[in-house]
């Protein structure tokens, strides 16, 4: 996975910077030996530290501090739930969510699949429809929690699995299923529209150490982009 710093800089300052963290990359270091964005950050920002954390699949606004005070100072606010957070996913299905909360419990304490259950540790997302298709929404999340895979977790409780998420209910969706009479040219495959989970961390709101507000937003990546314009065409 190729991952350009300069293409993927949003903002940054002598204290913090903001990424527009591809798909397909890993925030830490996994088990796996591909490079991650901590590593490949620090061989032009020694120091650097992760202040979240994305999904490997999610692209989108990922926030890292330059110094130690920085990272303290934000590690805080995330703490206390006091940095908004706003993801777009397209999931399955016709639903028309006003605000709606989704107070579910999540156990993270194992491997993934992450399971809702009642002893877990409280988790909340607040979700709200921003275009319906014919079989398809696009959805705005705000997380007030950060418990490990929770926007999946809780759209998949409320029955809208997120499109290609296979861990939690959703599956590929293919142009085919959107487009009457749609054929492949012969000795081809289809490929699904986002080879990925349909997830996008739109933007990140904190405040500085002068408590200015700062507002990160990120665009749809490419693939994130055709979907929703795709959707948007085949209704």
């Amino acid at each position: 996975m190729k991952f350009s710093i300069e293409e993927s800089l949003l903002w940054e300052d002598e204290n913090w910077l903001a990424l527009n963290k591809p798909p397909g990359i890993s925030t830490l270091a996994d088990r796996s030996s591909e490079l991650n964005v901590l590593e490949k950050l620090r061989s032009f920002y020694p120091g650097v530290q992760v202040c979240h954390r994305l999904d490997k699949e999610t692209s989108g606004v990922l926030v890292l501090a330059k110094n130690p005070e920085a990272y303290r100072h934000l590690s805080l606010q995330f703490q206390n739930r006091e940095v908004e957070k706003l993801y777009h996913a397209v999931v399955h299905g016709v639903h028309r969510f006003e605000n709606y909360s989704i107070d579910a419990a999540l156990d993270t304490r194992s491997a993934p699949p992450v399971k809702v259950t009642t002893r877990g540790k409280k988790s909340v997302t607040v979700v709200q429809s921003i275009n319906t298709f014919r079989q398809h929404t696009l959805i705005a999340c705000r997380p007030l929690t950060g418990r490990m895979h929770q926007i999946r977790v809780h759209l998949a409780y409320a029955g809208a699995p997120i499109v290609g998420d296979v861990m939690y209910g959703g599956s590929p969706l293919y142009l085919s299923a959107l487009k009457q009479g749609y054929r492949l040219k012969k000795g081809t495959s289809e490929k699904p529209l986002i080879e990925r989970t349909a997830l996008h961390a739109l933007a990140v709101i904190f405040k500085d150490f002068s408590g200015k507000e700062v507002k990160i937003q990120a665009p749809y990546p490419k693939d994130f982009r055709a979907l929703v314009r795709q959707l948007e065409i085949t209704g």
